[in-house]
């Protein structure tokens, strides 16, 4: 999805823009866990240096706090698009748009660091062993023999604030989305606004679901089985799904890999 959207001169719009941080966003993810975890499975090595584990964390840290604001912003942009047309590109100017991304990549970034240095912090006892298939803050912190119950308070409303934020940006923009779509004339109007918002929508109930799940439930209902199926959902999955959504359903991005594919193929017969 990166590699097409930068190729292609009518993908080079803010809604693709933000789709190719989101795709870099979700290759990076599962950049940091993927290989170790199957180096692990393959050569049954399962061991981790601190290096490592802080990098996992800070990693996945940061990529999961800026996806979480990156979907906000693509929201408004599907705002913006079927509620306000003729003022899309003065709403959503390039300088906006950069300013998004980079913004959720600051927010993310800060978020990683605070949360794999603290995490790092603590002295830890004999038990070594994380029950997870990747070094992950609230696991991690499990293993220390400090109390370590205030950072867990403070990394509990960090997260709350990171997912409870931008959700409720997103859901303000789908609502008044919504109650355009509804008062449209055009039946048709109507299935190519919904059509332009499906795909994101799907993508934001696969993320944030998963990730409330792992992040909003009580201490007292964590169960490491059900925590390691629900990571792997959002880690591992949704990163796969998240091309296939947005290719299957967009006909912009399926004319534009039909014709990556066509340049390809004459390139070989030459």
């Amino acid at each position: 999805m990166v590699l097409l959207i930068h190729q292609d001169p009518l993908l080079h719009t803010p809604m693709y823009f933000l789709l190719s941080q989101l795709s870099l966003m979700d290759t990076v993810l599962i950049s940091t866990i993927v290989p170790k975890m199957a180096a692990a499975y393959l050569t049954g090595r399962k061991s981790i240096s601190a290096v490592g584990c802080g990098l996992q964390i800070f990693f996945f840290q940061t990529t999961g706090g800026a996806e979480c604001f990156l979907l906000a912003a693509m929201s408004y942009d599907r705002y913006v698009a079927v509620c306000h047309p003729l003022r899309y590109a003065t709403l959503m100017s390039w300088p906006l748009c950069l300013r998004m991304a980079l913004g959720s990549w600051l927010l993310g970034t800060a978020d990683g660091v605070m949360q794999a240095a603290v995490s790092l912090s603590f002295p830890f006892c004999n038990r070594h062993e994380i029950d997870h298939f990747f070094c992950e803050a609230p696991t991690l912190v499990r293993l220390a023999c400090s109390d370590t119950s205030a950072f867990e308070y403070v990394m509990y409303i960090c997260c709350v604030l990171m997912l409870l934020i931008p959700l409720s940006l997103i859901l303000t923009s789908y609502s008044l989305l919504l109650s355009a779509v509804l008062h449209m004339r055009s039946t048709e109007a109507r299935k190519k606004a919904f059509a332009t918002c499906s795909s994101h929508l799907a993508v934001v109930v696969l993320y944030y679901g998963a990730a409330i799940f792992i992040y909003m439930r009580p201490k007292s209902y964590r169960l490491a089985k059900h925590d390691k199926v629900v990571s792997a959902f959002y880690t591992i999955f949704t990163p796969m799904l998240n091309p296939v959504i947005y290719s299957l359903r967009n006909n912009e991005v399926k004319g534009a890999l039909r014709k990556c594919l066509s340049r390809c193929a004459a390139l070989k017969s030459n």
